[in-house]
């Protein structure tokens, strides 16, 4: 099956655009790591992190996941009377 001729620019065009979202240092980051998370831990905590949550919710348990499994990306910043035991 033939891709119209119409339809090549447009996914070039896309492709061009979703290199324009990640500075160098995403990018250089993005390289070190096979995969995007390392885990499903890592995955299910960012998802609950996401945006500009002001009230983030870790418990001990996330903070000793992420060091075991050596969890990269920008860090959830939490003072010590946010943790929650979880």
């Amino acid at each position: 099956m033939r891709m119209p001729l119409r339809v090549l620019p447009l996914l070039l065009g896309a492709a061009v655009a979703a290199l324009g979202c990640a500075s160098s240092e995403q990018w250089a980051e993005w390289r070190q790591h096979s995969s995007h998370f390392a885990s499903g831990e890592h995955l299910f905590f960012s998802m609950r992190h996401q945006g500009d949550n002001p009230t983030p919710r870790v418990s001990r348990r996330d903070i000793d996941e992420a060091k075991a499994q050596a969890w990269w990306g920008q860090p959830v910043v939490v003072r010590p009377e946010q943790l929650f035991s979880g």
